[in-house]
């Protein structure tokens, strides 16, 4: 309709895209990345979609049930091999697990949903499939494969939300991991100060106890946890 007399011509209101669970889900993964888990509430992910939080429970029953839908969401971002190689079960069931690292790290403490969650999700159960797959491909007794899917979990939840501790404490424009390095500097000049009579293997071993990488600590744990788990595949009498 053409304006009439005397008003102002009205401007079309844009279009809003269509509420669905999928939209809510990546909005909310949008508010994890940038602030972390505790600022993502169903009020704050219905501001960043322009709604009210009531909009949003018509998608998700509340704020664990998105949670888990996140979670279940950036799990789709693991790489997991085509197929299990029984000759390679070990390295291959260690890159699975390097890479949901990988994946969890570089979404703040996201894994801190995973701690403690059965898997649900179709995303998280094709990893557990894969993982599950891999150590009987390579004769690991099914009763050790379902105990160990579950410790593998644990370590790498654990390891992920470990990082996001580190970078919690950063104030202001600081690079967390040059915070990360100045703090364990002072660590370690701590450690050498104390009274070796007192702590003799903390101060003789202050270099290894120290050292930087995180990434290399978290392949030794992994190692640890494979080497036991392959263990029961020679009692059992396999390769």
């Amino acid at each position: 309709m053409p304006t009439p007399p005397g008003r102002r011509p009205r401007r079309p209101a844009p279009s809003r895209q269509p509420l669905t669970q999928e939209l809510v889900v990546e909005t909310a993964i949008g508010v994890l990345d940038a602030e972390g888990l505790e600022a993502v509430t169903m009020r704050r992910v219905a501001q960043e979609l322009g709604t009210g939080p009531a909009s949003l429970y018509a998608h998700v029953s509340d704020k664990q049930e998105l949670r888990e839908l996140m979670l279940d969401r950036v799990a789709a971002e693991i790489r997991l091999p085509e197929r299990p190689d029984p000759d390679r079960w070990r390295e291959q069931l260690k890159e699975v697990a390097m890479e949901v690292r990988r994946v969890y790290t570089s979404h703040r403490d996201i894994a801190k949903v995973s701690m403690g969650l059965i898997p649900t999700g179709p995303h998280l159960l094709a990893v557990a499939e894969a993982q599950l797959g891999l150590m009987i491909a390579g004769g690991v007794p099914p009763k050790v494969a379902g105990l160990a899917v579950d410790t593998l979990g644990m370590y790498i939840d654990a390891d992920a939300i470990e990082d996001t501790f580190y970078t919690a404490t950063v104030k202001g424009d600081e690079d967390p991991w040059e915070h990360f390095h100045k703090y364990l500097a002072e660590i370690r000049e701590y450690y050498k100060a104390l009274p070796p009579g007192r702590y003799p293997h903390i101060v003789a071993l202050v270099d290894d106890l120290t050292d930087e990488g995180g990434a290399e600590r978290f392949e030794f744990g992994l190692d640890v946890l494979l080497r036991g788990i392959a263990s029961y595949v020679e009692d059992a009498g396999g390769k």
